[in-house]
């Protein structure tokens, strides 16, 4: 799997119980892969700028044509504010029929970034 660094957010010193959002899409085939990759990226460049955005990262295995994003918010109001951005509607609309996306949410008061980065690993590796 490759990982980008973590990308802070706009409430990157936020302390107390934030909201974790784990996504994955896999692709049916690998034309629509590097079109998705650089959708997401692309949409990745706002991330420090997102109201009650906390950090993510963006994930990748392309031989397996799966990507996404592990990101950390406030609170449902951050994240519900990111996924109606028109350009996240824009790239949802484009590859959702393209393949299978799958997602899930907790809540913790751990913000401990190596402890969220490995129980979305561990998600993310029951979620193939």
């Amino acid at each position: 799997m490759i990982r980008v660094k973590w990308i802070p957010g706009q409430a990157a010193d936020f302390a107390g119980e934030v909201l974790v959002s784990v996504t994955a899409l896999t692709l049916d085939d690998f034309r629509s892969t590097p079109g998705a990759y650089r959708a997401g990226y692309q949409l990745s460049r706002a991330w420090p700028r997102l109201p009650g955005a906390v950090g993510q990262w963006l994930w990748a295995e392309p031989l397996r044509r799966r990507l996404g994003s592990v990101s950390v918010w406030r609170d449902h109001e951050g994240m519900r504010g990111f996924v109606g951005l028109p350009a996240h509607v824009a790239i949802m609309r484009k590859y959702r029929e393209l393949g299978t996306t799958r997602a899930t949410t907790w809540s913790t008061d751990d913000v401990d970034s190596r402890v969220i980065w490995q129980r979305a690993d561990r998600w993310l590796k029951d979620a193939v």
